[in-house]
């Protein structure tokens, strides 16, 4: 059984995503990385070069900057990254360029690829998430944050990139049959000074809303308010990944959150107290049909 990871990358010096952490995190795992590396100057292109590893594959794209709405300008890149992964893989296993995986978890997914690996039923499998916010002490527990979706799809060519590259459908539009994991990805998206932060949003938002969007202003010019755009968040009592450890200790901003107060309308506090109590997340889209 071989697996081949995958993965976009497009300025991620200048809006500081932990790309490099990213990759190392699941080398270890893959016989091969794909790196499809965007159109920009700032760094980005020597960065992936640095890690210097015989298993990476670097590959070249320009990106179609007049797709403006959906986000799905992401969905095409991560498609033509998949694209150049070879039919001898049996698995792709994909990373947004700011997705990180534990090394605790890899005993798991390799058990979990090579058990299912030959069961034509299984198209993917499920990950749990977990994602960070504001600091590396704090994650988003609300509805706000999907908690699980699809990373380690059978290398087919039957399966695509859906909307705004989040998950994963079959060529003629159907969910994917998938089996639930007991690992997680570690969502790194809005963990970043707030002034980098800022500047990611407003680069990013006209992907999904149209050309000249930008956010409304936050409490002080050019920097992001965590604390404006949280409903609810919890401390995180676990560890880190390996390969994040130098990232954290350089971290130079601070966000502390008082994880009592919530922002929930009615209906959201009453999912949200069921959920803690059952841990089912009622009525929630999933994109993704377990097996």
């Amino acid at each position: 059984m071989k697996i081949c990871g995958f993965t976009f990358v497009r300025n991620a010096v200048k809006y500081d995503y932990p790309v490099v952490a990213s990759i190392l995190s699941i080398l270890p795992i893959v016989d091969e990385f794909i790196v499809s590396v965007g159109n920009c100057g700032d760094g980005t292109l020597e960065l992936i070069e640095s890690i210097n590893s015989p298993k990476i594959k670097i590959v070249h794209s320009i990106w179609d900057d007049s797709l403006k709405e959906g986000g799905r300008v992401l969905a095409i890149e991560t498609d033509k990254a998949l694209a150049q992964v070879s039919r001898d893989y049996e698995w792709a296993f994909y990373l947004q360029a700011d997705e990180v995986v534990h090394e605790q978890y890899f005993e798991a997914i390799l058990a979990a690829a090579k058990k299912y690996a030959t069961d034509e039923r299984v198209e993917g499998l499920l990950f749990n998430y977990v994602h960070f916010y504001g600091s590396y002490d704090y994650y988003g527990d609300s509805r706000r944050w999907y908690d699980h979706e699809i990373r380690l799809i059978k290398n087919k060519g039957n399966i695509v990139s859906y909307k705004d590259a989040q998950g994963f459908r079959s060529r003629v539009n159907k969910k994917l049959r998938v089996k639930k994991i007991n690992a997680a990805i570690y969502h790194y998206g809005w963990v970043r000074h707030p002034n980098k932060q800022f500047e990611k949003i407003v680069a990013f938002s006209g992907f999904w809303n149209g050309e000249g969007y930008a956010p409304a202003p936050h409490k002080e010019e050019n920097q992001f308010d965590f604390l404006k755009d949280a409903d609810s968040l919890a401390l995180f009592k676990g560890t880190h990944p390996a390969v994040m450890q130098k990232r954290i200790a350089e971290k130079n901003w601070t966000a502390d959150f008082d994880t009592t107060k919530k922002r929930f309308s009615i209906k959201d506090v009453l999912l949200y107290r069921i959920e803690k109590l059952t841990g089912k997340r009622l009525f929630a889209y999933k994109n993704y049909t377990i097996i």
